[in-house]
Parts: structure tokens; C-alpha cells; sequence
């Protein structure tokens, strides 16, 4: 069977795009992942998603959006895809031994946490090295933690810390945050949190989990150790395009939009974090997860 369209990945972009093409009468599948729904699923309160004025669970926000995809008919696959051939059509896309192919392809894989890729980082994921306030800050209630980062995700991890933890360090290696004003505000208001500007951490220390940190002082050069119990990760993602062999990307593996969003490959587009390293943010995924399902119908109705 050839779908008309295959969608990869499950989060914003990819089940908005999925909700547009199965109404549009498009035999659609959606190959979401072992780990379906992306970033929102490791998020509590959504707030600035439009329609929910007291907010919304991010877990519930994504299975809301599925559910509303599976009642159009949208068929879904609940594996990551290992491999994909773009160089024909109809397009294939394999997961594990099993291959599907479709007249068209919205990629929609999102992107993932860049790490910090010092001594000790590894070894303590999940032993007091996280990237997810929201999954992990009730391990560390009346415990001193640092996070690491300088953006609205820096912030607002540090937030939700704020809720659990004792004191909370934000560690950022210049001397100004990137983050937006109101995130910042609500930061530098809060009592809990301290901030260390011009720092950063080289290297993570601990016997069974994190005991302590070597954080240095860019001006100075100067390294301490600080005892700690949990270092949150927060600076930036990496785009998850590297099985998409034959689509061009910029040099941080961004995937480059054509016009249409168009990928450089007729007939495969893209949408949300796997392109976008702007804005990050869940409406515009979903917005642009809408415009790419509405330039496949216009394409494969051209084909016709």
C-alpha cells in the first residue's frame, strides 16, 4: 500500500500536519517514534498555547492532538525510523525490517538536548544530570541544584526547580541572558534562584551520582569546586535530521527549507524544530506542521 503522505515524528509540527492531511482525504501515516509526542511530553504547564487560559499539561496538550488525529484516520506507527530512500518515488521510509512507502513525506522529527560533552556529564545522566525540570525536580527537594543555560528553556527549568529544590544556581558563560524579558524577570524575582554570570562548568564530580562541580570564571580563569546535587542542562537542541540521508542541512544540522517548505528533495517537506532553531515553540511547530500539510495537497494535487 502507498500512502499519500508519510509523516515522521509526532510532536506539534508533525500531528497538526497529520489532523490537515487526513481531512483533506489524505491516506495518511504517521511513523511518531518510540518516544511519541517530543519536547511537550517532558513539559508540565503550557501557558502561551492558544485555548487553554489556565494553561495545559503538556502530555495532555499532545494527546489531545493525537487523539484528534486518530479520529480523522490517521494511522500511526509507534517506532523510529531507521532508514529512508528518497531517491525514487514513491518514497520509502523503513522502520526496522518493515518498509512503507508514500507519494509524499512531511519530515517532522524535532530536535533533542545538546549535552555539555564535559568529564563525568554521561556517567550521571539520570544520577543527577538531567535535562528536564518537569520529569526530575521532586528528586531534588530541599537539595541545592545549578542549571546551565541562558534561554527561555534555562528559565524556565529554573522555575520549576524553584517549586522543589533549596537554592537553584543558574550557571550562564556569558554576561547577559538570551532569554525572553518576562522569563528573565520572573527568574531575577525569585528568592531561591542565584545567578552566575561568565561561568561554566567543566566538568561533573560525584561517586555513585552528582556530589559536586568545577565551574570556571571565563574573565578570571580561575576554577572552583562547588558541592552540588543536581545539574539541569539547558542550552539548546540538536535536530534529529541525521537518517534523512540526501536532504540538505546547514552546518548545525538544520534542515534547509525550499520554497513551500520544500526540503532540496520535490515531493518531501518539513516542518517544525528540525528546521526551525528561531523560535522553538510549540504553536509555531504546529503552525508550520499546517502550512507544510497544506503545500503536499497543493503538490500532490499538481501531480495528478
Amino acid at each position: 500500500m502507498t500512502y499519500d503522505v508519510i509523516i515522521i515524528g509526532s510532536g506539534p509540527a508533525g500531528l497538526t500536519a497529520a489532523i490537515y492531511t487526513t481531512r483533506a482525504d489524505l491516506k495518511t501515516l504517521v511513523i511518531s517514534g518510540v518516544k511519541w509526542g517530543g519536547q511537550l511530553m517532558l513539559t508540565t504547564a503550557v501557558e502561551n498555547f492558544p485555548g487553554f487560559p489556565e494553561g495545559i499539561q503538556g502530555p495532555e496538550l499532545m494527546m489531545k492532538m493525537r487523539k484528534q488525529a486518530e479520529r480523522f484516520g490517521t494511522e500511526f506507527v509507534d517506532d523510529d525510523v531507521t532508514s529512508v530512500d528518497f531517491s525514487k518515488k514513491p518514497f520509502k521510509a523503513s522502520v526496522g525490517e518493515k518498509t512503507f512507502e508514500g507519494k509524499s513525506v512531511i519530515i517532522a522529527t524535532g530536535a533533542d538536548t545538546m549535552w555539555l560533552g564535559v568529564p563525568g556529564e554521561q556517567e550521571r545522566i539520570g544520577k543527577g544530570v538531567s535535562s528536564c525540570a518537569p520529569c526530575d525536580a521532586a528528586f531534588f527537594r530541599n537539595k541545592n541544584v545549578i542549571v546551565v543555560g541562558g534561554g527561555d528553556s534555562a528559565m524556565e527549568e529554573a522555575d520549576v526547580l524553584s517549586k522543589f529544590a533549596s537554592q537553584i544556581s543558574i550557571v550562564h558563560r556569558r554576561d547577559a541572558f538570551k532569554a525572553s524579558e518576562i522569563m528573565q524577570k520572573r527568574v531575577k524575582e525569585n528568592s531561591k534562584i542565584k545567578i552566575m554570570f561568565n561561568s561554566e562548568v567543566v566538568e561533573i564530580l560525584g561517586e555513585q551520582k552528582v556530589e559536586r562541580v568545577k565551574i570556571k570564571n571565563n574573565k578570571t580563569g580561575n576554577i572552583e569546586e562547588m558541592p552540588i546535587d543536581g545539574v539541569f542542562v539547558a542550552i539548546g537542541h540538536m535536530p534529529n535530521s541525521k537518517v534523512f540521508t540526501g536532504i540538505e542541512t546547514d552546518e548545525k544540522g538544520f534542515i534547509k527549507v525550499k520554497e513551500h517548505y520544500l526540503t532540496n528533495i520535490e515531493g518531501v517537506f518539513v516542518a517544525g524544530d528540525v528546521h526551525d532553531h528561531e523560535y522553538k515553540q510549540a504553536i509555531t511547530a504546529a503552525g508550520f506542521g499546517c502550512a507544510a500539510a497544506l503545500e503536499v495537497q497543493n503538490w500532490l494535487r499538481a501531480q495528478e
